[in-house]
C-alpha cells in the first residue's frame, strides 16, 4: 500500500512537513539574531519580507482556486480580521499566528485530500488540530532543554486557538462553498 493517496498529497505532507522542521529549526537559529540584528531594521525588513511572501502566496491560491459569489468578500473579511489580529500581537506572537495558521491549513488540505480519494478519515479537521497541536507541543517541549529558550504555557494555548482559528475557517470556507455550490 502506498504512502500518500496521490502526487497532491504527497506535495502537501512534503510542505507540512518543511514548515514544521523550520519551525523547529528557528528554535535553534533564532536566539543569535536579536544580538546580531540588536539596533538595527533588518529584522523587520526580513518580518516584512516575510508578511509579503504569505500575501502573495494566499493571492496565488487566490488565483488558482478562482473564488465565485460571496467568497471573495468572505476571504477579503477573513483577511481583514487577521490583519486587526496580526496588529494587535508582539513579533514572537505574529510569527506563531503565521507559522502555525500556515502549518494547520497544510496538514488540513492533505488530510482532505486523502479523503478524497476515498481513505483516510472522514473528519479531516480534528486529525488535523491534533498533529498540528502535537507539533505545538513538541516544539514548546523542546525549549525546555534549551537554555535561551523559555517554556510557556501561553504559547501553548495561544497556538491552540491559531491552529482552531486556521482550520475552522478553512472549513467555513469549504462548508460556505459547498452550501453555495460555488
Amino acid at each position: 500500500m502506498a504512502l500518500f493517496t496521490s502526487k497532491k498529497e504527497r506535495r502537501l505532507w512534503l510542505w507540512a512537513s518543511l514548515v514544521a522542521i523550520a519551525i523547529v529549526a528557528s528554535l535553534v537559529i533564532n536566539p543569535f539574531w536579536p544580538g546580531i540584528l540588536r539596533g538595527t531594521n533588518i529584522d523587520a525588513g526580513i518580518f516584512l519580507f516575510g508578511m509579503f511572501l504569505v500575501f502573495i502566496s494566499i493571492l496565488l491560491h487566490g488565483l488558482i482556486t478562482k473564488p465565485r459569489g460571496l467568497q471573495p468578500l468572505m476571504i477579503l473579511a477573513i483577511a481583514a480580521s487577521y490583519m486587526m489580529f496580526f496588529f494587535r500581537l508582539t513579533l514572537a506572537e505574529r510569527s506563531h499566528l503565521i507559522e502555525y495558521s500556515l502549518l494547520a491549513i497544510l496538514v488540513h488540505r492533505a488530510l482532505l485530500e486523502r479523503a478524497d480519494q476515498h481513505q483516510g478519515f472522514r473528519r479531516a479537521a480534528p486529525v488535523a488540530f491534533l498533529i498540528t497541536f502535537t507539533i505545538s507541543l513538541a516544539d514548546e517541549g523542546i525549549q525546555l532543554f534549551l537554555p535561551e529558550r523559555v517554556f510557556d504555557t501561553n504559547d501553548i494555548l495561544f497556538n491552540a486557538m491559531v491552529i482552531f482559528i486556521a482550520i475552522a475557517v478553512r472549513e467555513c470556507l469549504l462548508w460556505l462553498r459547498k452550501r453555495l455550490k460555488i
